[in-house]
């Protein structure tokens, strides 16, 4: 086999696919733009200098080939899981699993984690990765929320132990069972559900260990700017929470002057009935009709509104007798996509130096104030009795339509970054139903994986779950145009023989030292491929040089089918290796680059682990 200068298609399409891998790693050009720039360049190429079928003499690489990738089911899948996954966090659908695995944070984050993702891997050794990711992703990343710490940290690493699970078993992964079909095809032994379950269990260990202490610490933490804004500084806000009957914290006692059992919150006043209780709270145990003045971040209170815990709109001086409930929001308001927000008192206003009551806050604006802070001081006072003063921030909720009003709001000014919304909950269930028939679909082979996830993306929007604005949000740009732009380069690698020219040098430049060293050799070019190449194309291309290779040495092919099933699980450098990398790419925020910080070592620690554990288990 010779490959010369007359192989130009070939050299270009090597040279383009350095340029990208140069271009993504640098990341100093906005995404959208280098992947338009790259496939600009494929299709002025490929138009000027034809790349002839042999079959046809048409043009193999037309614009028609080369583009699409942009229309493949892949991509639609992936865009429609994303859609799917942000109804299951707009609902608050995910925030029971979460809370009772979050509870193992009593334990340490670590091992809170640890157990998540073992899990995970666990299941991935029997399922198909992909719909065990889009499961584990919205439970880990409440996780994340509840433990504050960044998704960045933790998605990437879920991505990678699916992988490596998923290496275990004959049905661990497709590229598994393609890898074995075209091995036994090229004259193998059939292949065991279990025949490789000792390297590969090997592997998951060895893997695992860096995913769970390592890699997090080289992810850096990145989250929107919305994200950033509202966990500034952990700046906190005066509220006050009413004790019902049934409440979380009722019966609660103060132990040598604090309310320990109140970890993310601080208590500055108990209010019970005429009386006002000022710390150090000593013999005090919190009853039904308290009022608890507390200083807490508005992510805390957030999850206090989302949990029912009867946070009092600071504008109401109203007290609780025994018995009495009264909710914040009326049974019609819960039902409503509401907003919080920040809103800055501004200078000249005709709040200052009025309380919110003596406002008529809640008739002028129609929206509720949760909490105030000052930048100057925490004040003690309960918050219907603060002065407001010019530069106080005011916590809002209320709905997206009513904050829009309030923009032209002259006494104040509305934040804009600071708004998030609050989870629908009274469509939770739906939305669960629409996510377990949306795998149930996908993982039976009843629909395929892009037929069932559009559909249950169609669902959420349809059910309510999200409206089309939400649904539109939830779609990132920069995973449609990098996926495609994947499939753009994948098409000439193939076509003009450049996969088989490199398994061809490494076969050829390797053998004679030796079947432990090409087995090695062999391995690591595998590894690469597939994170460019699909692994399927990666496991099609092999397969049979795999086999040949062996029976050329006058060795067993197993080691060498094995280390290719192996090294084609080993997707971690690129974002564009595996589906699963793509679904966390969105909601981890992550740059290509950040795959290639992560991955190349872990891929470096399975070659390195399998090329010295072959050669002694398989003896030669």
């Amino acid at each position: 086999m010779t490959f010369g200068i007359e192989h130009f298609h070939m050299w270009a399409t090597f040279a383009l696919i350095c340029l990208a891998i140069i271009v993504f790693a640098v990341d100093k050009i906005p995404l959208e733009l280098s992947t338009a720039g790259i496939v600009a360049t494929l299709l002025v190429f490929f138009h000027l200098f034809p790349f002839p079928d042999p079959i046809t003499g048409q043009n193999a690489l037309d614009v028609t080939n080369l583009l699409k990738g942009f229309a493949n089911p892949v991509l639609f899948a992936i865009l429609a899981l994303l859609i799917i996954g942000q109804g299951l966090f707009h609902t608050g659908a995910v925030e029971r699993p979460a809370q009772l695995i979050g509870n193992l944070g009593r334990f340490g984050t670590v091992f809170a984690f640890s157990i998540t993702f073992l899990v995970a891997g666990a299941v991935s050794a029997f399922l198909n990765n992909t719909p065990v990711v889009i499961i584990f992703v919205p439970i880990v990343s409440a996780i994340a929320t509840r433990l504050h710490v960044s998704s960045s940290a933790v998605l990437m690493p879920l991505s990678f132990i699916t992988i490596l699970g998923g290496m275990t078993t004959l049905i661990g992964s497709s590229a598994n069972l393609i890898a074995a079909s075209l091995a036994e095809e090229s004259g193998m032994a059939k292949i065991g559900f279990f025949d490789f379950a000792v390297p590969g269990a090997l592997l998951f260990a060895i893997g695992s260990l860096y995913v769970l202490f390592v890699l997090p610490r080289l992810l850096p933490p990145r989250a929107n700017m919305a994200e950033d804004f509202t966990k500034e500084s952990g700046r906190q806000f005066i509220a006050q929470i009413t004790v019902t009957d049934n409440h979380p914290w009722l019966g609660t006692a103060a132990k040598a002057g604090f309310f320990p059992a109140l970890t993310d919150m601080t208590v500055r006043l108990v209010q019970r009935a005429n009386q006002a209780i000022l710390p150090p709270f000593e013999d005090i145990t919190l009853k039904t009709g308290d009022i608890v003045i507390v200083a807490a971040t508005r992510k805390v209170l957030a999850e206090a509104v989302k949990s029912g815990h009867s946070v009092q709109p600071i504008e109401s001086r109203q007290t609780y007798s025994d018995g009495d409930q009264q909710p914040l929001l009326s049974d019609s308001a819960q039902r409503q996509q509401l907003t919080m927000v920040e809103a800055v008192v501004a200078p000249g206003s005709r709040l200052i130096g009025r309380t919110l009551e003596q406002s008529g806050w809640r008739s002028e604006t129609g929206s509720m104030v949760l909490g105030v802070q000052r930048h100057s001081r925490m004040v003690r006072t309960p918050p219907n009795q603060i002065r407001l003063e010019a530069g106080d921030v005011l916590l809002l909720l209320s709905t997206r339509e009513t904050i829009r009003r309030l923009r032209t709001n002259r006494d104040f000014l509305i934040v804009e970054w600071s708004a998030t919304e609050l989870p629908v909950t009274h469509h939770a269930n739906r939305a669960l139903v629409i996510f377990a028939a949306t795998i149930a679909l996908a993982a039976s082979g009843v629909l395929p994986i892009a037929v069932a996830t559009f559909g249950g993306a169609a669902a959420m929007v349809m059910t309510g779950c999200l409206n089309i604005r939400q649904a539109s949000r939830a779609i990132d740009t920069r995973i449609y145009f990098l996926i495609g732009t994947a499939f753009a380069l994948a098409e000439p690698l193939r076509a003009t023989g450049g996969a088989e020219f490199i398994a061809h040098v490494v076969v050829q430049t390797f053998s004679s030292y030796g079947p432990a060293v090409t087995l090695s050799a062999f391995f690591l070019l595998t590894a690469i491929l597939t994170n460019f190449l699909s692994n399927h194309a990666t496991a099609a291309l092999l397969a049979p040089v795999a086999v040949s290779t062996a029976a050329q040495m006058g060795v067993d092919p197993a080691p060498f089918v094995f280390g290719l099933i192996f090294a084609l699980n080993c997707s971690f450098a690129t974002p564009i290796a595996y589906q699963t990398n793509l679904i966390v790419m969105g909601p981890g925020h992550y740059r290509f680059s950040d795959f290639l910080l992560g991955g190349v070592p872990l891929i470096l620690l399975i070659w390195l682990s399998y090329s010295i554990f072959a050669p002694i288990y398989y003896g030669f």
